[in-house]
């Protein structure tokens, strides 16, 4: 009776180990986790690809410009200023009577020196100046619609001191002119003086596409500091973009004097000495 009832028990003990087996079977979540972390890893590594190609797509078209306008990207890069003061005579403001400054302008090699102190006598060319500008685009298309002289300031021609140059020649020909004594300036083309070049013409560019501007001002009727204010449509958006002279400063013209107050003649070995003129317009 006894091994009876031990029997019973152990296979009582065998059936409910098993069925724990079973169950444990049953309820391991190993096999099919595995299957579904394999089947999400393709399923990402795809949706990665599609957002990789949607991504591209839409940076190419997009991208690129909507990143420039949010880190405050100008819409055209402004990438070399140039006056042409070859062989044209100059005038300061302001005679030099500073004894330093006086030694400097009659250096040969004095070079960035000589050009502060030009500087901070506010040096013009007279009557007219060229001026080049090369402008980058940094939209995948823009247009330039307007150039516009911006007059800072407008005071009596300059009469302190002529900076008299070599000469040798004149000035070639340029693309666009503008005339600072007129009330409102505005750039014109060719001998039709009246019309606007930007009501007849535009600029069209691309991303990292380059244009070259000449430019020529004109003012005999008083002396002019400015800059140039650039209008861009991009991307249905008008920007302003200003243009400064190669210093940083304004560009600066002034018309002719009757005299000037001193007189410099460009030496041919460097530097500036002065002369006598005996108070008259040219020397």
């Amino acid at each position: 009776m006894g091994r009876a009832r031990r029997k019973k028990r152990t296979s009582a003990g065998r059936d409910v180990a098993a069925q724990q087996q079973e169950g444990a079977e049953a309820s391991d979540p190993a096999q099919p986790k595995g299957l579904l972390a394999w089947l999400a890893g393709i399923a990402g590594a795809v949706l990665l690809a599609a957002f990789g190609v949607v991504f591209t797509e839409w940076y190419n078209a997009h991208g690129s410009d909507t990143i420039g306008r949010v880190s405050g990207a100008a819409p055209i890069t402004v990438g070399h200023v140039a006056v042409d003061y070859s062989e044209r005579d100059t005038v300061l403001r302001e005679p030099v009577t500073d004894p330093e400054d006086r030694a400097v302008m009659l250096a040969a090699n004095s070079g960035t020196r000589r050009d502060a102190v030009l500087a901070r006598h506010r040096m013009a060319l007279i009557g007219s100046m060229d001026v080049t500008v090369v402008l980058t685009g940094n939209r995948t298309s823009l247009r330039i619609v307007d150039i516009e002289p911006r007059v800072l300031a407008r005071m009596p021609v300059s009469e302190g001191a002529r900076l008299i140059a070599i000469t040798g020649g004149e000035a070639g020909t340029v693309e666009m002119a503008a005339d600072l004594d007129r009330p409102a300036p505005r750039f014109t083309t060719g001998e039709d003086t009246e019309t606007s070049y930007f009501r007849k013409k535009q600029i069209d560019l691309k991303r990292d596409e380059r244009i070259t501007l000449s430019l020529s001002f004109t003012g005999k009727k008083a002396y002019y500091e400015f800059d140039l204010l650039v209008t861009v449509l991009a991307d249905d958006r008008t920007e302003k973009v200003v243009i400064k002279g190669p210093d940083g400063g304004p560009f600066r013209l002034s018309g002719e004097a009757a005299r000037y107050r001193a007189y410099y003649r460009e030496a041919p070995q460097g530097g500036w000495r002065p002369v006598s003129c005996g108070g008259r317009r040219t020397c």
